[in-house]
């Protein structure tokens, strides 16, 4: 159960974050900055991702991937978001994005491939960031994703096992 608060606190202090970074810290008044951390994050939480996806698939005992990769999904999506209100502070490059609501929204329907139509990518900038989230997120959140579940369904089939042989010795 502690795993799950901490869990919960680190991704309220992510979000928490990105709703406190200066809103004209990146952008167009600075694009080699902005492009550069956006590819480096990325680059970051791809790598962290694959160690941990490979700590899964090693079942590696003492690790906790479980946590790293639901505090890492949730640093990926908030990441497309800053770059997505950087993006739109360049007018003709979004339309009906906003403010850091609008680009964790749109960041959120992009990922579930909603795509309701009220905020579109317009500019070419724009439209390579949104082409490449959805291929970073069919690659490594996909993986991640299915790491978490493999862990997770043989750590409830091992307890399973473990009781049903408990329950025989008796």
């Amino acid at each position: 159960m502690r795993r799950w608060t901490a869990i919960g606190i680190a991704v309220a202090l992510l979000v928490t974050a990105y709703f406190l970074v200066p809103d004209r810290a990146l952008g167009p008044e600075r694009p080699v900055l902005s492009w550069t951390l956006f590819a480096l994050g990325l680059a970051l939480i791809a790598l962290l991702i694959l160690r941990h996806i490979r700590d899964v698939l090693l079942e590696r005992e003492g690790t906790h991937p479980a946590f790293a990769i639901i505090v890492l999904m949730c640093a990926t999506v908030l990441v497309f978001a800053v770059a997505y209100r950087a993006l739109a502070r360049d007018p003709g490059e979004f339309h009906g994005l906003a403010t850091r609501v609008d680009a964790l929204y749109f960041t959120i329907v992009t990922l579930a491939t909603v795509g309701y139509g009220d905020i579109t990518a317009r500019g070419q900038s724009a439209r390579v960031v949104v082409i490449l989230q959805i291929v970073y997120t069919f690659v490594f959140l996909t993986a991640a994703a299915t790491a978490l579940t493999t862990r997770i369904r043989s750590r409830v089939t091992s307890r399973s096992a473990g009781r049903r042989a408990g329950r025989r010795a008796r």
